[in-house]
């Protein structure tokens, strides 16, 4: 009895045993034909036929998305997107270098509140983008790349310009996917357009391998062998491949939704408003500081500017918000800025923040009551911890904060001798700045004088690029942005090189502006080859190159620091005929027409208006404007 009460359990275990095995092995073969595809094929079949393909899907997205324009260097892998972009009359904008495609879509983007797009090849393409895609990154610009890539069969393999682009672009980006079938296109780039917009706004990366863009006939001719395979392993390898091309466009061609998201974009509460409103209420000396986050959709920039006007606070404007409030408004006050921070009872810090710029917070009062506005909270508490502590952080969007701030505040007043103590200084500054354009330099032009000319000859509807070091850095101080999103600069990142794919973003979304850059001669060298893209697709922009021979910015402090002006000289080069060699139309300006700058820029005005891209080569001198500017 013993013998047989003890089998019993055995008896038992194997069925069990046998059963467990079968259900482990039903699971493993449903996964594999899961992850295989091969449930989805039943449902939605291969038209292997259909010479769609998927540069097709992009370009409708891209479409229902408002996109109007195409940035890109062509390459093998992503010609389908560009051919199907250019026939549903987006219009396709090729560069000479990729980190010029997605600078000019940075600029569109900055300029339109919507998404700018780039579409690069595969590899180097793609390398070739990550300065500006960091510079996207910390300007806060909502942009799209479109990466080609290896087949999704041959990738990891040592195919051609084949790399780990993911792992690259991650750090870089808010979102980034790989998209595997053809199928996967349309809400893959729904996800990726909502992302870029959404929250604090930045780049995203979608790559695009070269099979999921191409049509099936051609993707079947690569991928299938044309023999029949012989032996078994033949037949299996034969029948992965075909199952992975079926997987590949299945469904491929199946309607599906191609309209943007909603987006998510952060607002201050009620009670966060109204303790704001208590704060600046009993404030004497207020002050704004309205930075590029003030500008972003969905507050509109009239919007934006009648609020200020309304609030009636002296501002400080940066980024893109310069040029808020027009030309000489009395609200707006230009120089100074730390010592009016040093005197303000309540600050505002409207999408402004405590980083270099604002010496991380250390000109900030700490007698002061800080209120600070932004999307993004590590940004907004960035050295809070060190040199200030903010009375109200409120995280939401800028423009819409303002607004309801200025409806709670309606009928408040504010003594005028703060705001006129304020434009004394700047008087006083601006009085300082017309002595030392009258000051002589040793050759060449005053760089000072000639920019106080190009404030007063630029027109009204014109577009301020700057793309420099100590040209530009005068410039900020002497030259006035026209309105609201007319000034362009790379942002707190300082990149060097931004100058041609700002001015070709800009054009093309402002046609019936002037679009002018201000170049410094050490960074015109970026932009010099793109002059070839303004001629071929008949963009006329006007360049003012400040050629002083060098790396200026840098030898200010690297000379009297270190005794050598090693790697900073450059040469007094002919610009300007460089660019008549590309077929733009070339000036020079020196000391022997010092008396004629307005003439000759008034020449360079006729010519962009007649349809030519122009460079105006001005040999400036050196002047003390700018010793004891930051460089590092």
């Amino acid at each position: 009895m013993e013998t047989l009460a003890a089998a019993a359990p055995a008896r038992s275990f194997f069925p069990s045993f046998l059963l467990l095995a079968c259900g482990t092995l039903v699971a493993a073969l449903l996964g594999a034909a899961h992850w295989l595809g091969l449930f989805y094929q039943l449902v939605h079949k291969v038209d292997k036929a259909s010479i769609q393909h998927g540069g097709e899907n992009v370009a409708a997205v891209l479409r229902a998305h408002g996109v109007r324009f195409l940035f890109t260097l062509v390459g093998g892998h992503i010609s389908p997107l560009l051919v199907a972009c250019e026939k549903i009359g987006i219009r396709v904008v090729d560069t000479r270098h990729e980190v010029t495609a997605v600078f000019a879509a940075d600029a569109v983007a900055r300029l339109t509140g919507t998404v700018g797009v780039a579409a690069v090849t595969a590899g180097p393409g793609l390398t070739n983008t990550v300065t500006a895609v960091k510079n996207a990154q910390i300007a806060q610009s909502p942009v799209l790349l479109l990466g080609g890539a290896a087949s999704t069969l041959l990738q990891n393999r040592g195919a051609l310009q084949a790399i780990d682009q993911m792992s690259l672009f991650r750090p870089l980006c808010k979102f980034c996917a790989s998209v595997r079938r053809v199928r996967d296109i349309v809400p893959t780039l729904r996800l990726a357009m909502a992302a870029a917009q959404s929250g604090t706004p930045g780049p995203v990366f979608v790559e695009l391998p070269i099979d999921v863009l191409y049509p099936y006939f051609m993707v079947q001719k690569e991928m299938v062998p044309t023999k029949p395979p012989k032996g078994l392993m033949g037949r299996v390898v034969s029948w992965y491949l075909e199952n992975h091309l079926a997987n590949l466009f299945a469904g491929a061609w199946e309607p599906q939704p191609e309209g943007p998201l909603p987006l998510d974009i952060p607002q201050a509460s009620p009670q966060q408003v109204q303790r704001c409103m208590e704060i600046l209420s009993r404030a004497k000396r207020p002050l704004i500081v309205l930075g590029s986050q003030a500008l972003l959709p969905p507050t509109p920039a009239d919007r934006l500017r009648a609020a200020v006007e309304t609030l009636g606070i002296p501002c400080f404007l940066g980024g893109m918000a310069r040029g808020l409030l027009g030309r000489n408004h009395p609200l707006h006050i230009r120089q100074n800025r730390s010592a009016a921070l040093k005197k303000a009872d309540v600050v505002l810090l409207a999408g402004a923040v405590c980083d270099f710029r604002l010496s991380y917070g250390r000109v900030l009062s700490r007698s002061s009551k800080i209120i600070i506005v932004n999307r993004n909270r590590k940004e907004m508490l960035l050295n809070s911890d060190m040199f200030w502590k903010p009375q109200e952080a409120v995280q939401g969007d800028v423009g819409s904060f303002v607004v309801k701030l200025v409806e709670g505040l309606k009928g408040q007043t504010w003594a005028s001798d703060w705001a006129e103590e304020l434009r004394e200084a700047d008087r006083q500054k601006e009085q300082a700045f017309r002595e030392k354009a009258l000051t002589p330099v040793a050759q060449h032009l005053n760089p000072v004088r000639v920019l106080q000319l190009v404030e007063e000859t630029l027109p009204d509807n014109s577009i301020l690029v700057v793309d420099g070091g100590d040209f530009v850095g005068t410039a900020a101080h002497l030259v006035q942005s026209r309105g609201p999103l007319r000034w362009l600069d790379p942002g707190a990142f300082g990149t060097l090189g931004v100058g041609a794919g700002f001015a070709l973003g800009a054009k093309l979304c402002r046609p019936d502006a002037e679009v002018w850059c201000l170049f410094g001669d050490g960074a015109f060298g970026y932009s010099l080859i793109e002059f070839d893209t303004f001629v071929r697709h008949k963009i006329p922009v006007i360049a003012l190159i400040g050629n002083d021979a060098g790396w200026t910015q840098i030898s200010r402090e690297q000379v009297p620091c270190l005794g050598s002006n090693v790697a900073c000289g450059l040469a007094y080069t002919d610009y300007h005929k460089a660019a008549m060699g590309l077929g733009a139309q070339g000036l020079l300006l020196s000391r022997e027409k010092e008396d004629q700058v307005v003439e000759v820029l008034r020449d360079a005005q006729q010519q962009c208006r007649d349809g030519h891209p122009v460079v105006v080569n001005i040999l400036i001198g050196r002047t003390d404007f700018r010793d004891g500017s930051i460089a590092v």
